[in-house]
């Protein structure tokens, strides 16, 4: 079989890439993973067409699934993980202009008021988790 120049390649230096893009399977290898990508960002800086960019978005997504997962169970539902994602990121009730006014917010909040599907959707958008994680 004759493989696509660039897939030969990756076999060829797979045991050095394999490691730094292995998903992490515990917090010291997680910890190790987010010095790699603190060094690879510090290599590439600003400019968007680093050729190490595609890397530096690959380790970011693995990073950021295994946050979400290790963090899911701490977000609970409905309400109490909406309340604890604008707590660990530091959002006002004002930062969700886009699900509604201040008041409608602290209506949510507060119990008096349920999520409608389009604010569910816009705030697992904006928070990047499962939109089911704010339905109680």
């Amino acid at each position: 079989m004759r493989l696509d120049k660039t897939l030969a390649a990756a076999i060829k230096h797979w045991d050095y890439v394999a490691p730094l893009v292995k998903y992490p399977s515990n917090t010291q290898e997680f910890d190790q993973l987010t010095v790699k990508l603190n060094q690879l960002l510090e290599l590439v800086g600003n400019d968007e067409r680093h050729p190490l960019m595609g890397l530096v978005d690959l380790l970011s997504n693995i990073i950021s699934n295994y946050e979400d997962r290790r963090y899911q169970h701490k977000l609970g539902k409905g309400i109490n993980a909406l309340k604890y994602l604008m707590d660990s990121r530091g959002i006002s009730q004002s930062d969700l202009s886009e699900i509604g006014s201040q008041g409608v917010v602290s209506e949510l909040l507060s119990g008096k008021r349920s999520l409608n599907i389009r604010q569910v959707k816009l705030l697992a958008k904006r928070f990047r988790v499962d939109a089911s994680t704010f339905i109680a």
